[in-house]
């Protein structure tokens, strides 16, 4: 947790006293979102600002380092004078269990009790509490693979709006990349596989839309996996996506899902003798290179990512990595895509806060937003609002080959298509 000195308490209970006679004299009531020279969360020294992030999850799976992630953005914000001479408050991140009751529960508690300005990061497989948040007017950030950070005012994906809605553009990263790989689409079938849940529903959606374009026959697209529960016979869907192709199998698989289901379900298909193109959104994380059924299973698997890869020579992936040794104590700790996703969720809610100036209220930070752009970033170039509408269209693909991770296809910034 960060905790700012309060050097300034005698100047903060000085402007609280002024800031309540405002607000008495103009009608608004004390602590309400973006009332006048009084907004939840900052104070003449500090701003507040909490996570939610599926810890845990009935599979084992864990989003936990997005925390530190965001956590070692944070600490470099500080350090170089916080935003606009405040320091950052980060009450860390509360842990929704990949739970929409937790989830909601958690965005009430930082809200509620406390008083948080923003929450950033927001990373899990479910967002029940975007309504509370939204109608909170609570700045929100996060990884924009889910609906609600597509078109709400206040909810702001890192890289862009990942799924969008009909007017907006879908990325198209991960089918040109593959397509590429495949010495092109046309002629090519590709099967997509998610989770039944909402996520992997939308997913289905948005990528069966996007390989098409590319000119794959997408043979296959079904989200048909339990969402709450790995399965442990994975021949059912093996069958399915081996006979897709009019009865053959399809020159690449491709899983909107996590890694204990990505585990399963590749292996299964290797042991069937496919040999195809495998790939997934989820594991790039060298900490699953320490088991070696891992290992195998994932072994020649292509993961599309939104940002740069950590083998980049890029000097911001340098200063990312020195930001996240800094913030585990000055160890030297596996790198993975969590950390990412906190690190850029809280880096655009600093930049974005930045441009807000010293006067900073939700009126003032949504201000800013709406002219916002930089380039550059590990995630491309961004831009606001275009990003609760697009995705910022930039992407790699890497692949796990004898133990360790290469790039397949070199970061870069594609044209999005339209979304239908």
């Amino acid at each position: 947790m960060l905790r700012p000195i309060r050097t300034l308490a005698a100047a903060a209970a000085a402007l609280a006293l002024v800031s309540a006679c405002n607000s008495a004299s103009n009608g608004s009531s004390p602590g309400k979102p973006g009332a006048a020279g009084n907004s939840r969360g900052v104070s003449a020294g500090s701003i507040k600002v909490g996570g939610i992030v599926s810890m845990t999850s009935a599979s084992g799976y864990s989003k936990k380092d997005t925390d530190l992630g965001a956590k070692a953005r944070y600490l470099r914000a500080n350090a170089e004078g916080g935003i606009n001479g405040r320091k950052i408050d980060y009450l860390g991140a509360e842990d929704d269990g990949q739970d929409p009751a937790k989830n909601m529960a958690a965005a009430r508690k930082l809200v509620q009790q406390g008083k948080v300005f923003a929450v950033a990061p927001m990373s899990s497989v479910t967002f029940s509490g975007a309504d509370f948040l939204e109608q909170e007017k609570v700045p929100t950030f996060g990884w924009g693979t889910l609906p609600s950070f597509c078109g709400p005012k206040y909810i702001y994906g890192f890289n862009g709006c990942l799924v969008p809605s009909p007017g907006g553009t879908l990325n198209q990263t991960w089918p040109e990349g593959i397509g590429r790989l495949l010495g092109g689409a046309q002629g090519k079938s590709v099967a997509v596989i998610a989770n039944d849940s909402d996520a992997g529903k939308f997913g289905i959606r948005t990528f069966q839309q996007g390989f098409a374009a590319a000119g794959f026959k997408v043979s296959y697209a079904k989200a048909s996996v339990p969402a709450t529960a790995v399965p442990s016979d994975w021949s059912a869907y093996v069958k399915d996506l081996l006979e897709s192709n009019d009865g053959k199998a399809p020159d690449a698989v491709v899983s909107v899902m996590q890694t204990p289901n990505n585990i399963g379900l590749f292996t299964a298909l290797k042991r069937s003798g496919y040999r195809g193109l495998l790939s997934d959104p989820t594991d790039y994380d060298p900490g699953l290179l320490t088991k070696d059924a891992t290992k195998q299973a994932l072994d020649g698997v292509h993961v599309l990512l939104q940002f740069q890869p950590f083998e980049s020579a890029d000097p911001k992936m340098a200063q990312f990595k020195t930001d996240i040794k800094a913030a585990a104590g000055g160890q030297e700790v596996p790198l993975n895509m969590h950390m990412l996703t906190g690190y850029m969720s809280a880096d655009l809610f600093v930049s974005i806060a930045q441009k807000a100036g010293k006067e900073l209220t939700v009126e003032s930070f949504q201000a800013a937003a709406q002219g916002f752009s930089d380039t550059g970033t590990l995630v491309g170039d961004r831009s606001e609002p275009k990003g609760q509408k697009d995705s910022f269209g930039c992407g790699a693909l890497v692949q796990l080959r004898g133990g360790a991770y290469e790039v397949s296809v070199p970061f870069s910034c594609r044209q999005p298509i339209p979304f239908k």
